[in-house]
């Protein structure tokens, strides 16, 4: 079969600049939240730095061409955190940065949970969590049978990581040697109802993937070169899925709103809008 080249893309910025794009894709959650009076505002500010430095600095897409069979994919797991994700591929170019206006409205394209193709640059529908995994497997299958080189990636919550369906994923991709497959966990230690490890034995997270196979390392998963450099490095070991757990903070980037679980589910009031829109002014 002959192999198509690679996705053109704009030449990456400096990792000096990203925190500034992580900046400002903050804003626009808090920004959305507020309009939408929708929740999960803390999810989504825990892995913006996980999405940005994937989308610049790391995943072989091409904005204009978001079909292109030999893009890298990057399933997005966590669904309900799906503002992070639209604020990160507009703001990639791959649709205009005020449809963002319109996230959560009735009918809209930019659903609480992704809708598939609703808009470029989503490849599944997530939400109920725990099949991301197994999907992102699939994928990476469908590339050794069709032989083709782009990776998966795969962006997870660690509450998630209850599903028994991950662990029949985690055990499958080892088996067949899904070396160019990687899942990111975003570990910010909480879910819904409290802390992640008092929900589930989570811990030691990292060793478990190990254990069933994937090389596995822990990286502060607000740290753009730890980021980078880890998932760049993807296949890492020969016939071996990689798996970085992120270590991240729910709230990331608001000071009142950092580790604080109360806003799994709680909207911003006008005030608490301006508040944190004055925090993630550029400095």
């Amino acid at each position: 079969m002959k192999i198509a080249g690679p996705c053109s893309r704009a030449p990456n910025p400096p990792r000096t600049d990203l925190g500034s794009i992580a900046r400002e894709v903050r804003a626009s959650l808090v920004r959305m939240s507020y309009r939408a009076k929708a929740p999960h505002l803390a999810s989504s500010l825990s892995c913006v730095d996980i999405l940005v430095a994937a989308y610049w600095s790391v995943l072989n897409v091409d904005s204009k061409n978001p079909h292109d069979p030999d893009r890298d994919r990057l399933i997005f797991s966590k669904g309900h955190a799906s503002s992070a994700l639209y604020a990160v591929l507009a703001r990639r170019g791959f649709f205009p940065m005020n449809q963002l206006e319109h996230y959560a409205a009735e009918g809209g394209r930019l659903a609480e949970q992704p809708i598939p193709f609703a808009v470029p640059g989503v490849e599944l529908a997530t939400g109920s969590l725990g099949h991301g995994l197994s999907v992102g497997v699939g994928m990476a299958l469908a590339s050794r049978i069709q032989h083709r080189t782009y990776r998966t990636l795969v962006i997870m919550s660690d509450g998630e990581c209850n599903e028994g369906s991950v662990w029949e994923a985690a055990m499958f991709a080892p088996a067949r040697q899904l070396d160019r497959l990687a899942v990111i966990i975003d570990f910010n230690r909480w879910q819904a109802t409290g802390r992640s490890e008092q929900v589930m034995a989570l811990q030691p997270l990292a060793d478990k993937f190990k254990t069933f196979g994937w090389h596995s390392l822990f990286v502060d998963g607000h740290n753009f070169d730890d980021l980078i450099d880890s998932m760049k490095n993807v296949p890492h070991d020969s016939g071996k899925p990689l798996a970085i757990v992120a270590h991240t903070i729910k709230g990331r980037g608001v000071s009142f709103m950092e580790g604080d679980n109360n806003w799994h589910y709680r909207i911003p009031s006008r005030d608490e809008l301006a508040a944190s829109l004055r925090e993630l002014a550029p400095s």
